[in-house]
């Protein structure tokens, strides 16, 4: 099962849809959902969505949809330094900060930063940004944590976490200016509902970039190679915190560029998830 948003010709204002199948879906608007947020609150979400789907609901081709993002009034935090990989590359940004990644790997705390509102993150199709004032721009593919109010973990999302590596590396106090900007954060085009961590860590993650319509660059990795768990990483995020309209986690990425890589203003990164399905925003300088 997976939750979506989207809008049509028919329809231009954001409905909620569940597709069965990745070929049709099933606008739970019309069956009288009022918004995504008030289902990932209900008690028994799966029960909840097989009674919608069995009822009179009008269908859309998936062809037809526009995705935006499957979040509302959530907050979008990031977990970093969770894959060895992002470790190393993370070091290799700057000497200056480089023990700080280096620790925070094996450290008990991890590290995890504010990324975005949920109403400002783009949706499936939409641009993502890179800084105008920024050399060395790339795509983050990682893994989402959906959370509601209860701190329960009620699905998985794709995200691409935008980075500003030269801004980044200049100092770690620029994190956020490196981070959190206009268009620097995606998400969708589904959230994949019914699965637990022990599935989830059987999904591979594929990255992709285009540039004029050829592959600059592609990468592989798998969930397995998160170093923390599912729960660690959602306790921490929730400890002398609270999430009103839940929080959506972003588990941080094994897929990096080769350092002399930047992305350029209308490439096209994809990213697909097993399990949940692909992202693919273009680029543009903001």
């Amino acid at each position: 099962m997976k939750l979506c948003r989207f809008h049509s010709a028919a329809h231009p204002f954001p409905r909620i849809g569940l597709t069965l199948d990745d070929v049709t879906l099933l606008d739970l608007s019309g069956a009288g959902v009022g918004s995504l947020t008030e289902l990932l609150e209900s008690p028994d979400l799966v029960g909840t969505l097989k009674r919608l789907a069995s009822g009179p609901v009008r269908r859309v081709p998936v062809g037809e949809a526009c995705f935006v993002a499957p979040t509302e009034q959530q907050e979008v935090w990031a977990a970093g330094v969770t894959y060895l990989r992002s470790k190393a590359a993370r070091m290799e940004e700057s000497e200056f900060s480089a023990s700080a990644y280096d620790r925070v790997y094996d450290a008990a705390r991890p590290e995890i930063f504010f990324k975005s509102l949920g109403q400002k993150a783009v949706g499936s199709g939409g641009p993502v940004g890179i800084r105008s004032d920024a050399r060395w721009n790339v795509p983050e593919p990682e893994l989402a944590l959906v959370f509601n109010s209860r701190a329960e973990l009620v699905g998985f999302t794709v995200g691409n976490d935008m980075s500003s590596r030269d801004i980044e590396g200049e100092n770690l106090l620029y994190l956020p200016q490196a981070k959190t900007y206009r268009a620097s954060c995606a998400l969708g085009p589904y959230i994949r509902v019914a699965a637990d961590e022990t599935e989830a860590r059987t999904w591979g993650i594929r990255l992709e970039i285009l540039r004029g319509g050829a592959e600059v660059f592609s990468g592989t990795t798998s969930v397995s190679n998160i170093k923390r768990s599912f729960g660690e990483l959602g306790g921490w995020l929730h400890r002398s915190q609270e999430f009103r309209q839940g929080v959506v986690l972003l588990t941080g990425t094994g897929i990096v560029p080769p350092n002399e890589f930047t992305l350029a203003a209308g490439d096209v990164v994809r990213i697909t998830i097993d399990g949940i399905g692909t992202l693919e925003n273009p680029v543009a300088v903001v």
